[in-house]
């Protein structure tokens, strides 16, 4: 008696399924142009202004030789993970839950899942594009030198914005509607400007005040860059800091999250 060997067919549907929910979200993203300047744009534009200040380009001894400005390329970097990760995602996603949208896709092949990934995907490639256009500008306009430990300096990007999208992931999961989801999102905002060092630089803050910064997620991201951009690799003392914030964050947005 012959027998037929079934193979089964490959499960390519989902991830179909997925790009198609991808490239949506990404006509929607481009289609913000608010989003994309405070992004992409904004943190290259506050470096310029910061580079026109004649005393910011002087070498300081207090700064090891360096200037102001060579601190605020960091600085503008991390803020571009801050405004996408804690000001533009939450609302969307939390939008998209209040409208129903995400309840109505669990009923459907497309996983609501597809949405939050696609949103993550968007936010930080914008978070890193903005990075090459600070990166640019600082070295262009100003002579900033480029990241003396490169590998240091893209690792510290990369779990910078793991980071960032992980509290943003988790302001989600904690509001309920969008205005919600606005003030809770600009409260973590402000706090995370300042700990990242846009008013002031966290290397030059008082010493008691900056080991307290420096154990928040953007006070040990700015202090990794900022060694990473001098040429020395990264203390893993901030590597490990960026790493628990992560896992922190993730585990919370992970247990509280809900669909709808």
């Amino acid at each position: 008696m012959a027998t037929a060997n079934t193979v089964p067919a490959p499960r390519t549907a989902p991830s179909r399924a997925s790009l198609a929910v991808l490239r949506s979200e990404a006509r929607l993203f481009l289609r913000e142009p608010g989003s994309l300047f405070w992004i992409l744009a904004f943190p290259a534009v506050l470096l310029t202004i910061l580079g026109l200040i004649p005393s910011f380009r002087e070498h300081d001894d207090a700064l090891g030789g360096r200037r102001v400005i060579d601190l605020y390329v960091p600085v503008a970097v991390l803020l571009a993970m801050i405004m996408a990760g804690l000001q533009a995602m939450p609302p969307v996603l939390t939008g998209y839950r209040e409208r129903g949208i995400l309840r109505r896709m669990s009923t459907t092949p497309v996983r609501p899942s597809a949405v939050l990934g696609a949103q993550i995907v968007l936010h930080g490639a914008a978070a890193l594009g903005s990075t090459l256009l600070v990166t640019a500008v600082g070295r262009i306009a100003f002579g900033v030198r480029l990241p003396g430990q490169p590998f240091g300096y893209l690792l510290g990007l990369l779990m910078a914005v793991a980071c960032v999208l992980a509290l943003g992931a988790l302001v989600c999961a904690v509001s309920r509607t969008t205005k919600m989801a606005a003030a809770v999102g600009s409260v973590v905002f402000f706090v995370m400007m300042f700990t990242a060092g846009v008013w002031v630089p966290v290397q030059s803050m008082p010493g008691t005040l900056r080991r307290i910064v420096e154990a928040t997620p953007f006070g040990a991201a700015s202090q990794v860059l900022d060694r990473a951009a001098a040429g020395a690799w990264p203390s893993w003392v901030f590597l490990g800091v960026l790493a628990l914030w992560t896992v922190l964050a993730a585990a919370a947005a992970i247990r509280t999250f809900r669909w709808e």
